[in-house]
């Protein structure tokens, strides 16, 4: 039997639209319109500009299971304005209150289970008990904690549990700030990591060796035979290797590829184990890959691993893109590609600089293959 797939297709489409309509209507981004006697969708703009509309709410309900018992939460409605007009000072002392990573971690330590004193100090490794009451108080006097009786153990009241996961559902959305921000204060402390500046500027190659000694690694573990050093007109360069390319499985505790935590974690400069740090003469902290990428104004990974290439784009060492795959190959090894920011740095990479530097990694390492181009 012949099939018609025009009219097939044509069928789809306007399902997929009367779904479209549908969501729009249930998240009541549809209006009548006497014109046309029908819903017309409301773009951003109209509704921004339609007096007769408030500025917007928060809706929320869900649910959490706590040992045996499944606690709901009914649809809840926040309207915009409120939010935006609560008592600064007032707000800012409940965040406050959550603000210290020891009393975010007394909470979640209770979470599951009520707990005493001293099983806290013993569970978090706090050392003495008066840093433990130091912060159960504050935690206490904002209404967040509760002991059961004097010398008991610590819980979370009930009528608080849904706001603290209101918040940390809050926190995770903006939970990649932070990177940006530690990559904010590296830059601004370009120093630390550099070491002193000359009166031009400070040394661009203590930002290739790190790279370098990246493949050296994967070369000394039995995985990389070749590596080439791409030095471009634009000021930029490509470092390439043929090792097992840097992991790219998702990290269970933030969803994001492993790439990316070692190209935007300053803290974490062996995170997961992966990449190398190096220390510049007179520094007083280790360069590792995430620094690399918040002094450069663009910075490019390519990797080729488990059958595909991958590629993401930085720029300030903020990603651009997700990490996306672009390919298919049967070759591994990791590409990186990097343009760092010129007015922190006394001139641009130097090929005989280079040179020297490779003639000595080649003595140590005689069956890596170098080329510079």
């Amino acid at each position: 039997m012949d099939r018609d797939y025009g009219v097939e297709l044509d069928a789809l489409k306007a399902q997929l639209s009367e779904l479209e309509r549908l969501v729009r209507q249930m998240g009541g981004t549809e209006r009548k319109t006497a014109a046309e006697g029908g819903n017309e969708p409301l773009s951003t703009e109209a509704f921004l500009q339609d007096g007769n509309m408030e500025h917007g709410a928060i809706y929320f309900s869900g649910y959490y299971r706590s040992g045996q018992q499944t606690v709901r939460c009914g649809p809840q409605e926040r309207k915009s304005d409120d939010l935006l007009g609560l008592d600064r000072g007032k707000a800012a002392k409940v965040i406050s209150a959550l603000g210290h990573k020891q009393r975010l971690d007394l909470l979640l330590e209770v979470w599951d289970e009520p707990r005493t004193g001293t099983e806290l100090v013993e569970r978090l490794n706090m050392g003495t008990t008066g840093q433990l009451y130091h912060h159960l108080k504050a935690l206490s006097g904002a209404d967040l904690l509760t002991q059961e009786e004097r010398g008991g153990r610590y819980t979370i009241p009930a009528h608080r549990r849904f706001p603290i996961l209101l918040l940390l559902s809050a926190v995770s959305d903006l939970i990649d700030t932070s990177d940006f921000i530690d990559m904010t204060e590296a830059r601004n402390e370009a120093h630390a990591y550099l070491g002193a500046p000359t009166q031009s500027g400070y040394d661009i190659h203590h930002l290739l060796w790190p790279i370098l000694d990246n493949s050296i690694d994967e070369h000394r573990a039995g995985y990389c035979s070749e590596l080439g050093i791409y030095l471009h007109d634009d000021g930029s360069i490509t470092v390439t290797d043929n090792g097992r390319g840097i992991p790219i499985r998702l990290l269970p505790q933030t969803g994001k590829p492993v790439v990316q935590t070692v190209l935007t974690e300053i803290e974490q400069i062996n995170a997961s184990k992966e990449g190398t740090s190096f220390f510049a003469p007179g520094a007083e902290k280790e360069i590792g890959m995430a620094f690399i990428n918040a002094l450069s104004r663009v910075l490019n990974v390519e990797i080729r691993r488990e059958g595909g290439i991958y590629r993401q784009e930085y720029r300030h060492g903020i990603p651009q893109t997700g990490l996306m795959m672009v390919g298919e190959t049967n070759e591994t090894g990791t590409s990186i590609t990097f343009k760092p920011e010129r007015d922190l740095f006394a001139s641009g990479f130097d090929k005989a600089v280079i040179e020297a530097r490779v003639n000595e990694l080649r003595e140590d390492n005689p069956e890596l293959r170098f080329s510079i181009q």
